[in-house]
Formats: structure tokens, sequence, C-alpha cells
């Protein structure tokens, strides 16, 4: 028999903690891929990430 591994938010899908987008100001809910560094994430996808980052040249 296989195991689930367990995700370190024993939560519904409903309950994941939210952040809001800082390009597209859109709500997105926590992904396991972003496990590590949730702190860190600011964009919904990389499509946001790119057209901020390409918007914001210094």
């Amino acid at each position: 028999m296989h195991k689930k591994k367990a995700t370190s938010f024993s939560k519904k899908k409903g309950q994941l903690p939210t952040k809001i987008c800082a390009q597209c100001g859109l709500p997105f809910e926590w992904r396991k891929r972003w496990e590590r560094n949730w702190a860190e994430v600011r964009y919904c996808s990389d499509r946001c990430r790119r057209i901020h980052h390409l918007t914001h040249k210094r």
C-alpha cells in the first residue's frame, strides 16, 4: 500500500492561506510547490511575475 505524503497544511482546500497578487490584485491560495518559501511568494503566476518585472525596470 502507498501512503499519502503529509502536507504542512492539514486543512481542506477552502481553508488554505491566501495572499493578494502584487501585480493583478487577485487573491490566490497556498500551493504545495510554495511550501518552503510561502513567506516570499508575491505573485499568483509566472505571468504576473514577468509583467511586474518588465513594467518596473529601473
